[in-house]
């Protein structure tokens, strides 16, 4: 990714080929370990002295757009003095919670039936309403986050 060839990059095409590196990265490593070992007297189906060269130049590629971003996020304003990474950490802990609460009102939701008046019955401890809301609550205020990260990750060029 050069930009004095193709002009000023965005940070959402940062993050694109971010994506492609490390998927390249995978890639090349999983070719490297077939071809790690071969039985005597065979040679392997790529050269994996090649492939490390290739695989140590991605790597650095990498170090540096992953720098370049995270000085971008670092530097970039999104509202009322929020950071691009402040915002960023703000999105994980709402997924966080999302996922939680989920969990929680799918766990003490009871959708058991009793056949006989032996069996155990089981009470819900937390308000499923409650943390359903709870759930919708931080999925909404996500979505509304996540907007806006996407139109900086459009508006903002890469340090």
């Amino acid at each position: 990714m050069n930009d004095d060839e193709e002009g000023a990059v965005v940070l959402a095409e940062a993050l694109t080929v971010r994506s492609d590196l490390a998927k390249r990265l995978e890639q090349l490593k999983a070719r490297l370990l077939r071809n790690a070992k071969v039985q005597k007297g065979d040679t392997p189906a790529e050269d994996p002295a090649q492939m490390l060269e290739e695989f140590e130049r991605n790597v650095g590629e990498l170090r540096s757009l992953i720098a370049r971003i995270n000085a971008t996020n670092a530097a970039t304003v999104i509202e009322g003095g929020l950071t691009m990474t402040q915002a960023l950490a703000e999105r994980d802990m709402l997924r966080l919670c999302v996922a939680a609460y989920r969990d929680l009102a799918k766990e003490a939701t009871i959708t058991q039936s009793r056949t006989t008046r032996s069996e155990v019955r089981f009470h819900p401890t937390v308000s499923v309403a409650d943390t359903q809301k709870k759930v919708d609550d931080y999925s909404k205020q996500l979505r509304l986050l996540e907007v806006k990260i996407q139109k900086h990750n459009w508006n903002t060029e890469l340090v």
